[in-house]
């Protein structure tokens, strides 16, 4: 599970930023562990089948990080995560939330896309997470969203069905990670916005999510919900 990855699968990686950087460095940061580490990297099968990575975009010092499984067709195709129907979705979401894509981080899992878009395997999730843990320590959020079961599982060392974790807050990292030394802050499961388009009676669930995020962000409340 990856409540038992250890940082030695990591040991040719910088070690997790220990302190809140200033916009410029951080933005730094997260430009050297894409170029110096992300981009060539072969840990597992799924760089094969790649036409490039997804790092990650977004701002260097966001309140609010989302994270979701890993890039598809659209994101291996254009270098960026959720740009297809589901991004598209994820977008209005953001909207509703009275922010902007250029005023969050949107990040995945893993940063290479998965065979036909398939769910990314345990093995693949674990030799991706430290990317991803080391972003999160660079950004510093206050509050992350994951978006579907895969992200939720990496960021809370857990395998609870995603029905049964969305709707409440939990504290990252969970104890299974507090080793790794990762900066805490509050985190909201909730519904993938792939599985929105195919269930969209779950929609009111997931704007339900978002808004006790942003009470929590101190974000104002908008007057109609999500579409």
């Amino acid at each position: 599970m990856l409540s038992d990855l250890p940082d030695d699968a990591a040991a040719e990686l910088p070690p997790l930023v220990a302190e809140e950087l200033p916009r410029e460095r951080a933005v730094a940061a997260l430009a050297l562990l894409n170029e110096g580490h992300v981009r060539g990297c072969t840990r597992c099968e799924l760089h094969a089948g790649r036409t490039q990575t997804v790092f990650g975009v977004g701002d260097s010092r966001a309140e609010l990080v989302f994270v979701g499984e890993g890039p598809g067709a659209d994101e291996d195709r254009t270098g960026e995560p959720f740009v297809g129907r589901a991004g598209q979705l994820l977008t209005k979401m953001i909207a509703a939330m009275t922010l902007t894509r250029e005023r969050v981080y949107i990040a995945n899992v893993v940063k290479c896309r998965p065979p036909g878009n398939r769910t990314p395997t345990e093995p693949e999730m674990t030799s991706c997470a430290p990317f991803l843990f080391r972003q999160l320590a660079i950004l510093r959020p206050k509050v992350i969203v994951t978006l579907g079961a895969p992200a939720a599982h990496t960021l809370l060392a857990t395998t609870t069905p995603i029905g049964r974790l969305r709707g409440q807050f939990y504290d990252f990292p969970p104890p299974p990670l507090a080793s790794l030394g990762l900066p805490g802050c509050r985190l909201m499961p909730t519904f993938h916005p792939a599985y929105l388009l195919r269930a969209p009676q779950e929609k009111a669930k997931t704007w339900d999510d978002l808004k006790q995020v942003m009470g929590a962000l101190d974000l104002r409340l908008p007057t109609a919900g999500a579409e």
